[in-house]
């Protein structure tokens, strides 16, 4: 008898510890938990350990953390009658647990249904063009959309990504002969303008080359042709000077040089190698003309003085080498740059003031 109350004591112990086992509840950091005791819901269970009354009581958990859905991939006719197989990614998180349970029978599949027609319907609406342009427009549409309507849920679609737009064979074909003919419609266009702009450089590099050329062909004649005038004037303002000098000196002179000076051309007259020298006028005569067309006088003549006549600088100052060399270099600058019409009107003015001061 006593044995049989033991196994009674120990049988009814451990239904005791079973059944408080049953009422044994561990709510993760990332769910929640609701409790429903007899058909009602009694409320929220937070994390951690939790007891409730075991057989009448029953605790649903629900993931607070983002879950991840794919949407199948579905095949769609756009706008333009374009077929095209297109599929996405939804994130979506719970917020409000009683609706998420209360409200829907399944939250995951209902929000993957919604998913699913309200992409066909948005890809029905554009071309296949903006599909593959406007991938963020569509996106942001169909989050809105999906958001809007799962809050009845206690859902929150977080973000929804197009993960592949696929249109079909025929269509990719059509789509990539396109492509090709466009490619090769823009490298037509490309290798024409470089045609053309090669042109343009050539005849372009030609012009100017011929125009800097016949520059350079004018210049240089303008240059010479001043090099030229330049010593001519040097030539001529030489020849008067000595014949000045010549003049100046002469003057003084009298008969007795005159006479010297007509001994002297005799005596180089007579040097050659002739044997015979004809003179078909009176030699002393001749000399005599000289003399007089020179300034010889028969006065005595006055004594020579030390200062230069006053007129002798009426032919100007002869220009040393490095005044040439000077103004030369001046001349070069000038004509440098032709373009400019003042330099070609002045350049003659200013070389004449440098040259023969007024």
């Amino acid at each position: 008898m006593a044995l049989f109350e033991a196994l009674i004591t120990i049988f009814l112990i451990l239904a005791i510890v079973i059944i408080f086992a049953k009422g044994v509840v561990i709510i993760q950091p990332y769910e929640q938990g609701l409790l429903i005791r007899l058909g009602r819901y009694i409320g929220r269970l937070n994390p951690g350990f939790r007891w409730v009354v075991p057989v009448v009581s029953s605790v649903q958990k629900l993931d607070l953390r983002t879950q991840v859905m794919n949407v199948p991939s579905q095949e769609v006719i756009t706008k333009d009658n374009s077929p095209t197989n297109v599929d996405a990614i939804v994130y979506i998180r719970v917020i409000d647990p009683e609706k998420a349970f209360f409200e829907v029978v399944n939250y995951k599949i209902a929000t993957l249904a919604l998913a699913q027609t309200t992409l066909r319907g948005i890809i029905g609406d554009m071309e296949l063009d903006e599909i593959l342009y406007n991938r963020e427009v569509i996106n942001t549409k169909l989050r809105d959309i999906l958001d809007r309507e799962t809050d009845q849920w206690g859902v929150k679609i977080e973000r929804v990504e197009i993960k592949e737009v696929d249109p079909v064979g025929a269509v990719k074909q059509a789509m990539t002969e396109q492509t090709a003919a466009e490619r090769a419609r823009r490298a037509a266009i490309l290798r024409a303008d470089g045609d053309k702009q090669s042109a343009i450089l050539r005849a372009e590099g030609l012009r100017r080359s011929m125009i800097l050329e016949s520059e350079g062909e004018r210049q240089s004649k303008v240059l010479r042709a001043e090099g030229e005038r330049i010593s001519k004037i040097l030539e001529a303002q030489g020849e008067a000077q000595g014949l000045r000098i010549l003049a100046i000196g002469a003057r003084p002179l009298d008969k007795r040089a005159i006479t010297v000076l007509s001994l002297d051309a005799l005596k180089q007259m007579a040097n050659g190698q002739a044997t015979k020298i004809i003179f078909p006028f009176e030699i002393s005569a001749l000399m005599k003309q000289g003399a007089k067309f020179l300034g010889a006088t028969d006065e005595p003549a006055e004594p020579l003085s030390s200062e230069p006549p006053d007129d002798i600088n009426l032919l100007g100052k002869i220009p040393s080498p490095e005044q040439l060399q000077s103004i030369l270099e001046q001349l070069e600058k000038q004509y440098g740059d032709m373009t400019n019409p003042d330099i070609s009107k002045n350049v003659e003015k200013e070389s004449r003031e440098k040259i023969i001061p007024e």
